[in-house]
């Protein structure tokens, strides 16, 4: 009796949120706000997309995250995201928040009702509508996205209480849709732990699954613990090769507050690798930096660079050790990969004039204030500078050799 009052609470406590999720203004004033109007629904439809820093001034392509209950979590999420990126855990992601109308309908696989301990029935008139929801997803967000966004082949899932449910639930009907799922304390208790029943038959047959699933669950009790602990059995004993899951019981965590956490986990465990590993006190060299991310290209499926400021560190460690013609080298990958970065240009001119070679270092110099300028970039009046020294020492010889 127990569990089954618990596990009304919690879906009470879903429905209410519904609401609470619906009304919630995005305080995110740089996500863009696009209107699908949806022949799958039925109903005009707002999602949320958020670009990362400096978007609109470069050609970079970016893994992509959907997300449900989009109004309450792009905020936070995006943050955690900026977080993890920046130290070198994950890639910059674009984010894509669907907003709420009938949150209830568009998150549940079927219809059902449960029973309280009164034995009065607690209806959910408008649920089951999460294949629906699937296709409109998969046949209009994503298309549209992609069509008018520079996005990577690889695409998460993430959603919260209903949404861990329907994220579980797209995950075992439609698995080659994302890449990565993340349910965060999924209702998996409805209609008497359907998905888990589910999700047995889903891994029998299952040899391969290049996927990865993350689940986590608050302090909650009751069917949703029970349902989370079936789930995850079932998931330590499948034999699928390439798949990767993960999972986490956030005890002092609430059915609200899990959320935050369980992105920054979730995130951390579908790009679990994508961090450079480097042995205290060691150095990185060229080769091993570009064979991690090979390999990571290869494990992803789509090109995964060197980030910008990593091989400009190591140009300069090997300009510290007087190997001027391989940081040259290094620098002009860096020219090659990140065109539209006056940084790069500037270290490639840097290390021309350390090697004496200022006719070439001149353009590169010239290069970095141009896109200095047209990037507002902090740094400008350091390339005006660099760039005046050269262009005054050049004078300099040409009015020796006159002489």
């Amino acid at each position: 009796m127990k569990c089954i009052c618990l596990f009304v609470s919690i879906l009470l406590l879903c429905l209410l949120n519904s609401a609470a999720l619906a009304q919630y203004a995005p305080a995110d004033n740089t996500s863009a706000r696009l209107a699908i109007k949806s022949e799958v629904l039925g109903e005009e439809r707002v999602v949320l997309v958020h670009t990362p820093a400096g978007y609109e001034r470069g050609n970079q392509r970016y893994p992509v995250l959907y997300m449900t209950d989009g109004n309450a979590h792009i905020d936070h999420t995006g943050s955690t995201i900026e977080f993890l990126a920046r130290s070198g855990r994950m890639p910059q992601l674009i984010i894509v928040a669907i907003a709420n109308t009938d949150r209830t309908r568009d998150l549940t696989p079927t219809r059902a009702s449960i029973r309280n301990p009164g034995g009065q029935t607690i209806p959910f008139p408008t649920s089951g509508g999460a294949d629906k929801f699937l296709k409109f997803i998969e046949s209009e967000v994503i298309p549209k996205i992609e069509s008018s966004y520079r996005t990577q082949p690889y695409r998460i899932f993430a959603g919260h209480s209903f949404g861990g449910l329907f994220a579980i639930h797209a995950f075992l009907a439609r698995p080659e849709v994302f890449n990565a799922y993340i349910a965060v304390s999924p209702s998996m208790g409805w209609d008497d732990h359907l998905l888990s029943r589910r999700g047995e038959e889903f891994f029998k047959a299952r040899t391969e699954l290049n996927r990865t699933l993350f689940i986590t669950l608050a302090n909650e009790g009751g069917e949703s613990r029970e349902g989370f602990d079936r789930f995850k059995e079932i998931l330590a004993k499948q034999k699928a090769k390439n798949f990767a899951w993960g999972s986490m019981l956030m005890e002092d965590e609430d059915h609200g507050s899990v959320v935050l956490r369980s992105h920054y986990f979730g995130l951390r465990k579908v790009f679990d690798g994508w961090q450079i590993a480097a042995t205290p006190g060691s150095r990185l060299e060229v080769a091993g930096v570009e064979d991690h991310y090979k390999k990571l290209s290869g494990k992803f499926g789509f090109t995964v660079l060197p980030p910008e400021l990593l091989m400009n560190n190591l140009g300069y460690q090997l300009m510290g050790d007087s190997k001027m013609e391989e940081a040259i080298g290094v620098f002009k990958h860096n020219v090659e990969r990140y065109p539209n970065s006056a940084n790069v240009y500037d270290s490639l001119a840097e290390a021309y004039e350390k090697s004496g070679k200022l006719d070439v270092a001149k353009p590169n110099y010239e290069k970095a204030v141009q896109l200095g300028q047209q990037n507002n970039d902090p740094n400008l009046q350091v390339y005006k500078t660099n760039f005046d020294r050269v262009v005054e020492l050049l004078k300099k010889n040409a009015e020796g050799k006159g002489k």
